[in-house]
Protein backbone atom coordinates (compact mmCIF):
# COMPACT_ATOMS: atom_id res chain seq x y z
CA UNK A 1 0.00 0.00 0.00
CA UNK A 2 3.43 2.65 0.86
CA UNK A 3 4.63 1.99 -2.28
CA UNK A 4 1.12 2.59 -4.24
CA UNK A 5 0.50 5.66 -2.34
CA UNK A 6 4.37 6.60 -3.18
CA UNK A 7 4.00 5.14 -7.07
CA UNK A 8 0.41 8.12 -7.02
CA UNK A 9 2.76 11.32 -5.21
CA UNK A 10 5.64 10.26 -7.48
CA UNK A 11 3.26 10.42 -10.43
CA UNK A 12 1.45 13.43 -9.71
CA UNK A 13 4.61 15.49 -8.99
CA UNK A 14 5.91 14.62 -12.67
CA UNK A 15 2.50 15.61 -14.13
CA UNK A 16 2.72 19.05 -12.07
CA UNK A 17 6.33 19.27 -13.72
CA UNK A 18 5.37 18.28 -17.09
CA UNK A 19 2.50 21.23 -16.68
CA UNK A 20 4.38 23.96 -15.14
CA UNK A 21 7.31 23.10 -17.73
CA UNK A 22 4.51 23.36 -20.78
CA UNK A 23 3.70 26.28 -19.24
CA UNK A 24 7.05 27.92 -19.37
CA UNK A 25 7.76 26.56 -22.91
CA UNK A 26 4.39 27.43 -24.26
CA UNK A 27 4.77 30.09 -27.30
CA UNK A 28 3.06 33.54 -26.32
CA UNK A 29 1.00 33.59 -29.54
CA UNK A 30 -2.45 35.78 -27.95
CA UNK A 31 -2.67 39.20 -29.12
CA UNK A 32 -2.98 41.96 -26.70
CA UNK A 33 -6.46 42.57 -25.67
CA UNK A 34 -7.46 46.17 -26.71
CA UNK A 35 -9.10 48.20 -23.82
CA UNK A 36 -12.23 49.27 -24.35
CA UNK A 37 -12.44 53.55 -23.22
CA UNK A 38 -16.49 53.55 -23.11
CA UNK A 39 -18.00 53.98 -20.05
CA UNK A 40 -21.92 53.13 -18.89
CA UNK A 41 -24.55 55.03 -20.26
CA UNK A 42 -24.76 57.38 -17.82
CA UNK A 43 -28.56 57.09 -16.01
CA UNK A 44 -29.35 55.76 -12.93
CA UNK A 45 -32.62 54.92 -11.29
CA UNK A 46 -34.65 54.28 -7.95
CA UNK A 47 -37.90 54.68 -7.05
CA UNK A 48 -38.81 56.51 -4.19
CA UNK A 49 -42.49 56.10 -2.76
CA UNK A 50 -44.80 56.32 -5.78
CA UNK A 51 -41.76 58.22 -7.41
CA UNK A 52 -39.68 56.72 -10.10
CA UNK A 53 -36.17 58.97 -10.23
CA UNK A 54 -34.00 58.84 -12.89
CA UNK A 55 -30.58 60.56 -12.39
CA UNK A 56 -29.53 61.66 -15.88
CA UNK A 57 -25.18 62.79 -16.50
CA UNK A 58 -24.98 66.02 -18.70
CA UNK A 59 -21.03 65.71 -18.37
CA UNK A 60 -18.81 67.45 -16.52
CA UNK A 61 -16.88 70.47 -15.80
CA UNK A 62 -13.61 71.54 -14.41
CA UNK A 63 -13.64 74.15 -11.88
CA UNK A 64 -10.86 76.56 -10.88
CA UNK A 65 -10.12 75.89 -7.04
CA UNK A 66 -10.26 79.69 -6.68
CA UNK A 67 -13.66 80.02 -7.40
CA UNK A 68 -14.59 78.59 -4.29
CA UNK A 69 -14.12 81.86 -2.05
CA UNK A 70 -14.66 82.34 2.38
CA UNK A 71 -11.87 79.72 2.71
CA UNK A 72 -7.91 79.55 3.28
CA UNK A 73 -5.56 78.26 0.93
CA UNK A 74 -4.53 75.70 3.31
CA UNK A 75 -7.83 74.44 4.31
CA UNK A 76 -9.21 74.39 0.62
CA UNK A 77 -6.05 72.20 -0.15
CA UNK A 78 -6.63 70.09 2.66
CA UNK A 79 -10.27 69.07 2.48
CA UNK A 80 -9.88 68.28 -1.44
CA UNK A 81 -6.92 66.41 -0.22
CA UNK A 82 -8.81 64.52 2.36
CA UNK A 83 -11.29 63.33 -0.22
CA UNK A 84 -8.51 62.75 -2.95
CA UNK A 85 -9.62 65.41 -5.82
CA UNK A 86 -6.67 66.03 -7.50
CA UNK A 87 -7.46 69.95 -8.91
CA UNK A 88 -4.46 70.54 -10.59
CA UNK A 89 -5.73 71.06 -14.07
CA UNK A 90 -9.34 71.87 -12.29
CA UNK A 91 -11.89 70.25 -9.54
CA UNK A 92 -14.30 67.47 -11.81
CA UNK A 93 -17.70 68.98 -11.35
CA UNK A 94 -20.74 66.49 -12.48
CA UNK A 95 -23.58 68.57 -14.34
CA UNK A 96 -26.82 65.80 -13.67
CA UNK A 97 -30.59 66.35 -14.51
CA UNK A 98 -33.48 64.45 -12.54
CA UNK A 99 -36.25 62.56 -14.26
CA UNK A 100 -39.11 61.56 -12.46
CA UNK A 101 -41.96 59.60 -13.14
CA UNK A 102 -45.39 60.72 -10.68
CA UNK A 103 -47.53 58.04 -12.67
CA UNK A 104 -49.03 61.38 -14.34
CA UNK A 105 -46.28 63.14 -15.26
CA UNK A 106 -43.03 62.53 -16.65
CA UNK A 107 -40.87 65.26 -15.55
CA UNK A 108 -37.53 66.48 -16.19
CA UNK A 109 -35.59 69.33 -13.52
CA UNK A 110 -33.07 70.69 -15.71
CA UNK A 111 -32.12 70.32 -19.19
CA UNK A 112 -27.90 70.42 -19.35
CA UNK A 113 -25.52 72.23 -21.44
CA UNK A 114 -26.32 70.94 -24.87
CA UNK A 115 -23.21 72.49 -26.51
CA UNK A 116 -23.01 75.79 -24.58
CA UNK A 117 -20.36 74.67 -22.49
CA UNK A 118 -17.73 72.49 -24.48
CA UNK A 119 -17.56 68.90 -25.63
CA UNK A 120 -17.41 67.58 -21.84
CA UNK A 121 -21.06 68.14 -21.27
CA UNK A 122 -24.30 67.89 -23.61
CA UNK A 123 -25.14 64.37 -22.72
CA UNK A 124 -28.76 64.61 -20.95
CA UNK A 125 -30.41 63.91 -23.69
CA UNK A 126 -28.60 60.64 -25.07
CA UNK A 127 -28.72 59.39 -21.45
CA UNK A 128 -32.14 59.98 -21.09
CA UNK A 129 -33.23 58.09 -24.47
CA UNK A 130 -30.83 55.19 -23.34
CA UNK A 131 -32.94 55.09 -19.65
CA UNK A 132 -35.43 53.99 -21.99
CA UNK A 133 -37.98 57.02 -22.17
CA UNK A 134 -37.59 59.77 -25.45
CA UNK A 135 -37.66 62.99 -25.29
CA UNK A 136 -41.09 63.48 -26.87
CA UNK A 137 -42.85 61.90 -23.14
CA UNK A 138 -41.55 64.72 -21.18
CA UNK A 139 -44.83 66.70 -20.71
CA UNK A 140 -42.89 69.11 -17.96
CA UNK A 141 -39.67 70.58 -17.28
CA UNK A 142 -38.66 72.45 -14.36
CA UNK A 143 -36.25 74.56 -14.15
CA UNK A 144 -33.57 75.42 -10.95
CA UNK A 145 -32.52 78.67 -12.92
CA UNK A 146 -31.33 79.55 -16.23
CA UNK A 147 -27.90 79.30 -16.52
CA UNK A 148 -26.71 77.25 -19.59
CA UNK A 149 -25.46 74.09 -17.63
CA UNK A 150 -29.27 73.87 -16.72
CA UNK A 151 -31.27 75.27 -20.10
CA UNK A 152 -29.27 75.03 -23.25
CA UNK A 153 -30.54 71.68 -23.83
CA UNK A 154 -34.03 72.46 -24.13
CA UNK A 155 -33.40 73.86 -27.60
CA UNK A 156 -30.95 72.06 -30.52
CA UNK A 157 -28.46 73.24 -32.57
CA UNK A 158 -31.23 74.41 -35.31
CA UNK A 159 -32.80 76.04 -32.27
CA UNK A 160 -36.09 73.61 -32.32
CA UNK A 161 -37.32 72.34 -28.86
CA UNK A 162 -35.91 69.45 -27.93
CA UNK A 163 -38.96 68.70 -25.74
CA UNK A 164 -41.50 69.46 -28.08
CA UNK A 165 -44.68 67.93 -25.88
CA UNK A 166 -43.74 69.65 -22.71
CA UNK A 167 -43.95 72.80 -20.88
CA UNK A 168 -41.51 74.82 -19.55
CA UNK A 169 -41.83 76.24 -16.08
CA UNK A 170 -39.18 78.98 -14.90
CA UNK A 171 -39.79 81.01 -11.08
CA UNK A 172 -41.01 84.37 -12.01
CA UNK A 173 -37.91 86.12 -10.67
CA UNK A 174 -35.75 84.06 -12.98
CA UNK A 175 -37.76 84.90 -15.46
CA UNK A 176 -37.64 88.64 -15.54
CA UNK A 177 -34.13 88.56 -14.62
CA UNK A 178 -32.55 86.82 -17.52
CA UNK A 179 -35.48 87.37 -20.19
CA UNK A 180 -36.78 90.95 -19.50
CA UNK A 181 -33.93 92.84 -18.73
CA UNK A 182 -32.80 94.95 -21.27
CA UNK A 183 -29.11 94.07 -22.91
CA UNK A 184 -28.38 97.55 -22.79
CA UNK A 185 -28.50 97.23 -19.10
CA UNK A 186 -26.02 93.86 -18.88
CA UNK A 187 -22.52 94.16 -18.84
CA UNK A 188 -20.94 93.05 -22.14
CA UNK A 189 -18.74 90.12 -20.38
CA UNK A 190 -22.54 88.67 -18.94
CA UNK A 191 -24.51 89.35 -22.34
CA UNK A 192 -23.65 85.71 -23.97
CA UNK A 193 -25.22 83.85 -21.06
CA UNK A 194 -28.53 86.36 -21.23
CA UNK A 195 -28.21 85.43 -24.80
CA UNK A 196 -28.19 82.03 -24.13
CA UNK A 197 -30.84 81.35 -21.62
CA UNK A 198 -33.36 83.43 -24.43
CA UNK A 199 -32.13 81.53 -27.35
CA UNK A 200 -32.51 78.36 -24.93
CA UNK A 201 -36.29 78.85 -24.63
CA UNK A 202 -37.13 80.88 -27.83
CA UNK A 203 -39.07 77.51 -28.98
CA UNK A 204 -41.43 77.92 -26.25
CA UNK A 205 -42.45 80.99 -26.05
CA UNK A 206 -45.53 81.36 -27.46
CA UNK A 207 -47.15 78.69 -26.21
CA UNK A 208 -45.08 76.17 -23.87
CA UNK A 209 -43.07 78.96 -21.30
CA UNK A 210 -44.84 79.29 -18.05
CA UNK A 211 -43.81 81.52 -14.98
CA UNK A 212 -44.82 80.32 -12.14
CA UNK A 213 -44.66 82.30 -8.15
CA UNK A 214 -45.90 79.54 -6.03
CA UNK A 215 -46.31 75.93 -6.68
CA UNK A 216 -47.02 74.37 -10.35
CA UNK A 217 -48.13 70.44 -9.88
CA UNK A 218 -49.89 68.45 -7.33
CA UNK A 219 -47.45 67.14 -4.92
CA UNK A 220 -44.34 69.07 -6.33
CA UNK A 221 -43.28 71.95 -3.93
CA UNK A 222 -41.42 75.18 -5.18
CA UNK A 223 -38.68 76.01 -2.42
CA UNK A 224 -37.17 79.73 -3.37
CA UNK A 225 -33.42 79.32 -2.84
CA UNK A 226 -32.42 83.00 -4.20
CA UNK A 227 -29.09 84.03 -4.46
CA UNK A 228 -26.88 81.71 -6.84
CA UNK A 229 -29.17 83.47 -9.27
CA UNK A 230 -31.94 85.66 -8.59
CA UNK A 231 -34.90 83.17 -9.05
CA UNK A 232 -32.86 79.74 -8.28
CA UNK A 233 -35.57 77.48 -6.91
CA UNK A 234 -35.27 74.19 -5.30
CA UNK A 235 -37.85 71.44 -6.23
CA UNK A 236 -39.76 69.23 -3.54
CA UNK A 237 -41.42 65.98 -4.65
CA UNK A 238 -43.43 64.28 -2.16
CA UNK A 239 -43.49 60.91 -2.28
CA UNK A 240 -45.02 59.67 1.55
CA UNK A 241 -41.80 58.85 3.75
CA UNK A 242 -39.28 59.04 0.68
CA UNK A 243 -39.82 62.95 -0.19
CA UNK A 244 -37.38 64.15 -2.69
CA UNK A 245 -35.76 67.47 -2.52
CA UNK A 246 -34.19 68.45 -6.07
CA UNK A 247 -31.78 71.28 -4.98
CA UNK A 248 -30.31 72.61 -8.18
CA UNK A 249 -27.08 74.75 -7.54
CA UNK A 250 -27.82 74.56 -3.57
CA UNK A 251 -24.13 73.84 -3.60
CA UNK A 252 -21.34 72.49 -6.07
CA UNK A 253 -18.67 71.07 -4.10
CA UNK A 254 -19.28 68.37 -2.01
CA UNK A 255 -15.36 68.07 -0.24
CA UNK A 256 -15.70 71.34 0.95
CA UNK A 257 -19.70 73.19 1.33
CA UNK A 258 -21.01 70.33 3.36
CA UNK A 259 -18.34 70.64 5.42
CA UNK A 260 -18.04 74.54 5.40
CA UNK A 261 -21.29 75.20 3.98
CA UNK A 262 -20.32 79.09 4.17
CA UNK A 263 -17.83 78.89 1.25
CA UNK A 264 -19.25 80.58 -1.49
CA UNK A 265 -18.70 80.38 -5.44
CA UNK A 266 -17.44 82.78 -8.04
CA UNK A 267 -20.59 82.18 -10.43
CA UNK A 268 -23.11 83.09 -7.21
CA UNK A 269 -25.25 85.91 -8.13
CA UNK A 270 -25.42 87.56 -4.57
CA UNK A 271 -23.30 85.42 -2.61
CA UNK A 272 -24.67 86.76 1.18
CA UNK A 273 -28.20 85.25 -0.34
CA UNK A 274 -26.49 81.88 -1.77
CA UNK A 275 -24.49 81.11 1.19
CA UNK A 276 -28.20 81.68 3.74
CA UNK A 277 -30.20 79.68 0.69
CA UNK A 278 -27.52 77.14 1.05
CA UNK A 279 -27.59 77.25 5.16
CA UNK A 280 -31.35 77.00 5.10
CA UNK A 281 -31.73 73.91 2.48
CA UNK A 282 -28.73 72.15 4.36
CA UNK A 283 -30.23 72.57 7.68
CA UNK A 284 -34.21 71.27 6.18
CA UNK A 285 -33.04 68.40 4.22
CA UNK A 286 -31.12 67.04 7.20
CA UNK A 287 -33.99 67.69 9.78
CA UNK A 288 -36.75 66.28 7.30
CA UNK A 289 -34.32 63.08 6.04
CA UNK A 290 -35.44 64.44 2.42
CA UNK A 291 -33.87 62.46 -0.44
CA UNK A 292 -31.34 64.87 -2.15
CA UNK A 293 -30.80 65.06 -5.65
CA UNK A 294 -27.92 67.85 -6.29
CA UNK A 295 -26.97 69.29 -9.95
CA UNK A 296 -23.41 69.67 -9.13
CA UNK A 297 -23.05 66.24 -6.43
CA UNK A 298 -20.86 63.56 -7.92
CA UNK A 299 -23.02 61.29 -10.28
CA UNK A 300 -26.02 60.49 -9.82
CA UNK A 301 -26.22 63.02 -6.84
CA UNK A 302 -28.86 61.50 -4.92
CA UNK A 303 -28.38 60.79 -0.90
CA UNK A 304 -28.82 62.22 2.04
CA UNK A 305 -27.70 65.11 4.25
CA UNK A 306 -26.64 64.65 7.75
CA UNK A 307 -25.46 66.75 10.39
CA UNK A 308 -22.35 66.64 12.23
CA UNK A 309 -22.29 69.50 14.45
CA UNK A 310 -20.44 71.97 13.16
CA UNK A 311 -21.68 71.25 9.61
CA UNK A 312 -22.78 68.75 7.44
CA UNK A 313 -21.79 64.99 5.51
CA UNK A 314 -23.05 63.71 2.26
CA UNK A 315 -24.04 60.15 2.49
CA UNK A 316 -24.67 58.95 -1.33
CA UNK A 317 -27.19 56.48 -2.27
CA UNK A 318 -25.97 53.19 -2.70
CA UNK A 319 -25.92 51.26 -6.01
CA UNK A 320 -28.69 48.92 -6.30
CA UNK A 321 -31.34 47.37 -8.30
CA UNK A 322 -34.36 48.93 -9.14
CA UNK A 323 -37.33 47.61 -6.62
CA UNK A 324 -40.01 46.29 -8.91
CA UNK A 325 -43.63 46.30 -6.97
CA UNK A 326 -44.20 42.20 -7.63
CA UNK A 327 -48.24 42.69 -8.00
CA UNK A 328 -46.98 45.42 -11.27
CA UNK A 329 -44.18 43.02 -12.60
CA UNK A 330 -45.22 41.33 -15.81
Amino acid sequence: MSTLRTLYRFAAAVGCASLMNGIALSPVTAEPVATQPQQVAGYYRMNMGDLEVTALYDGYVRLDPEWLQGISTESLDSLLDAMFIDAESGIQTAVNGYLINTGNNLILVDAGAAACFGSTMGFLKENLQASGYTTEQVDTVLLTHLHPDHSCGLADAEGAAVFPNATIHIPQAEAEFWLDTSLDDVAEADQPFFNMARAAVAPYVEEKLQRFKTDILPGVESVPSHGHTPGHTGYLFRAGDDNLMVWGDVLHNHAVQFKHPEVVIEADWDKEQARSSRMRMLALSSEEKFWVAGAHLPFPGLGHVRGTGNGYSWVPAEFSPVEVDSASAP
